[in-house]
């Protein structure tokens, strides 16, 4: 019997004080805040059901918290494609601010000055997507919300600029996947879900 294909989970790291306000967070290592580690617990409840033969986070510290207050801390591997989007000049900046210095801005179309841009990023998510492929059993993979955006686009097959379809909250889970295990393809099991009332986000 064919061995079912490999499923990718991802987590999106918890709350931090940039994601209550709004700011673009790339590569400042912010902490998680009181609600962002109670999230993070609640994530790993749902994930402890669940079996992966990888578990794999981002080294700034608001994932690898995530991870470790999830129980997975013990055999997650640091992976630094995972690393969120550098925004450069946009860093700690809510769009508000970008967009009357540069009406009309998009991130996953136009980048950011002086950090990367989505063909970058792209270019890591693709990166991270050919080391699982192949692979046995499912992966756990905890992020930040633009670069697990651009994973999902690009595991569908996706241009960089529709990463911005794909939305998700602080402490979400999304799960990539195949229909009928065939790797021509690829679809979403589940995105964006939360084991909270989403009034707290």
């Amino acid at each position: 019997m064919a061995t079912a294909l490999p499923k990718l989970y991802l987590a999106r790291h918890g709350d931090t004080a940039w994601t209550d306000s709004h700011q673009h967070t790339g590569r400042t290592d912010l902490p998680l805040n009181e609600h962002g580690e109670e999230h993070a617990r609640q994530l790993g409840e749902r994930l402890q059901r669940f079996s992966f033969s990888q578990v794999y986070t981002s080294p700034l510290q608001r994932a690898s918290k995530t991870c470790e207050l999830a129980g997975f801390g013990a055999i997650a591997v640091l992976d630094h494609d995972l690393i969120e989007w550098d925004y450069g000049k946009f860093e700690g900046k809510v769009t508000g601010e970008v967009l009357k210095e540069f009406p009309g801005w998009e991130l996953f179309r136009d980048g950011c000055p002086g950090g990367e841009t989505p063909g970058d990023v792209a270019t890591r998510a693709d990166r991270f997507i050919a080391r699982l492929r192949g692979g046995a059993g499912n992966v756990l993979a905890f992020s930040s919300g633009h670069i697990i955006r651009m994973i999902a686009a690009r595991w569908l097959g996706l241009p960089p600029a529709d990463g911005r379809f794909f939305f998700c909250d602080p402490a979400s889970l999304g799960v990539l996947g195949f229909e009928h295990d065939n790797p021509d393809q690829p679809v979403i099991h589940l995105w964006n879900d939360v084991c909270r009332d989403r009034s707290e986000t």
